[in-house]
């Protein structure tokens, strides 16, 4: 179906009424806006939970009040919020009484706050306080664990969004207060679904690369936001890896009246990112002051060493003597050293020619006869040749009858004479008859062959 084609205004046959009529400028539009606004909207309460809460220097509090489905910006003057009995934070479900009005210079819709009262905690900052009381009855926020700040860092890390301003704002305040500081990043997002698990990735990364990368301290940064924005850093995986990094760590997140789990677990919390650069580098900026103060001491004593220095070598120059007078003097030393050295070498090769003039005496009268040592072996050697002799054949004979009598003694020479070994059918040697009985096989060993026998009959005696 085609649509039907628009109707010419009103005033479309008739031009000239049209450009008669007036013309608002923007400002006009919008304070009829307002006006019409607040008359139709009185002043009434409006109930929401609290997000973007900022508090201005002027003592404004500029906040935005939404629930499940919607959202609406407020402001609440001073002279309004100083009146409060407490102190509004990010997350509490608060009940305003306000009046519906148009900021015509942005022409923005947005609610005067009159009065404000507590309607209980939002479902965010209520599981924040959760996890916050859990983990602090487990000891995890235990100020006894905490690790101090290494006061001279070699080099820092940071987790934190390359994109982010408070990264930013973080290397700017190194470089001013310590250029020399090398600074290593670990990137991360900080907002959305995976923030959380990137987070703890990344601090988990810069532990375990801690001594690769040379870095002593881990800054945990981010930029304000409400507490949406900040949700990744109440994550309980994220704080249990900043307490289990081996490196201490300085969380910056948001502003000064941010506060998040992380900034609990850490080792030191810090109101902005660049407060915690501030701290990183605390030790390195308060070394110049001093550094600076320690200069005019510097000097002092440089002046005081180089005028003693200055004496001494006055002083050494008056007892300094002309080379050539110490050249000759050295040369004098030198001969007397040589006609010093001759002598004692002379005396010495005296004694040692002495030495050996006697010693030649003793050898010569110690020195054996020789022709009476070998009439003497020649004698000994006649007399042992004699002795093997005669032992040999007294040995020779011994042998020739412990032979002989060994012969006479051997069983075959025994039998030789007549006699017989007897032995039963289990080849036991019998010796008596009694170990027979009749029937019984004998085998009799004679000198010359066996004979098997029966026992016919037996006598003891």
């Amino acid at each position: 179906m085609n649509p039907s084609p628009a109707a010419p205004p009103p005033d479309a046959e008739n031009p000239a009424r049209t450009l008669s009529a007036p013309v608002l400028s923007v400002s006009e539009l919008n304070r009829l806006a307002r006006e019409a606004l607040e008359s139709a909207l009185p002043l009434l309460w409006v109930g929401g939970e609290i997000s973007n809460l900022t508090r201005a220097a002027s003592g404004h509090v500029y906040f935005t009040l939404k629930d499940a489905n919607a959202q609406v910006r407020c402001a609440m003057w001073r002279n309004r919020a100083q009146l409060l009995p407490f102190r509004p934070e990010n997350g509490m479900r608060v009940e305003a009484r306000a009046l519906a009005t148009l900021y015509e210079a942005r022409g923005d819709y947005q609610l005067n706050v009159e009065a404000l009262r507590p309607a209980g905690i939002g479902a965010l900052f209520e599981a924040f306080n959760r996890l916050k009381n859990r983990l602090a009855a487990e000891g995890l926020f235990d100020p006894a664990g905490r690790r101090p700040l290494p006061r001279f860092p070699r080099a820092i890390g940071i987790v934190s969004s390359p994109q982010a301003a408070a990264l930013r704002d973080v290397l700017v305040t190194l470089h001013r207060r310590a250029p020399h500081l090398a600074a290593v990043l670990y990137p991360a997002p900080v907002q959305g679904a995976d923030a959380a698990a990137r987070l703890r990735d990344a601090v988990a990364t810069a532990g375990r690369r801690a001594r690769q990368d040379g870095i002593e301290l881990l800054l945990l940064v981010r930029g304000g936001g409400s507490i949406e924005d900040l949700w990744a850093f109440n994550d309980e995986s994220l704080a249990r890896a900043l307490r289990a990094c081996p490196l201490p760590v300085v969380s910056g997140i948001g502003h000064e009246t941010d506060f998040t789990i992380a900034d609990l677990a850490a080792d030191l919390r810090a109101p902005t990112p660049t407060s915690a650069a501030e701290l990183a580098s605390a030790g390195w900026h308060a070394v110049r002051a001093e550094l600076a103060a320690l200069e005019p001491r510097l000097g002092r004593a440089i002046g005081r060493r180089l005028e003693t220095l200055a004496q001494r070598l006055d002083r050494a120059t008056l007892r300094l003597i002309h080379p050539r007078q110490r050249l000759e003097r050295e040369r004098e030393r030198l001969a007397l050293a040589a006609r010093h050295l001759r002598a004692a070498l002379e005396r010495r090769l005296e004694r040692a020619a002495l030495r050996c003039a006697r010693a030649g005496t003793r050898l010569d009268a110690a020195r054996p006869e020789l022709a009476s040592y070998r009439q003497r072996v020649d004698a000994l050697g006649l007399r042992l040749r004699q002795a093997m002799h005669t032992q040999a054949e007294l040995r020779r004979v011994r042998l020739a009858a412990l032979a002989a009598h060994l012969q006479h003694l051997a069983p075959e020479a025994v039998l030789a004479r007549g006699y017989a070994i007897a032995r039963d059918p289990h080849g036991r040697v019998l010796r008596s008859a009694a170990e027979v009985e009749n029937g019984a096989t004998v085998s009799v060993q004679l000198a010359r062959g066996r004979l098997d026998t029966s026992v016919i009959g037996h006598h003891d005696d």
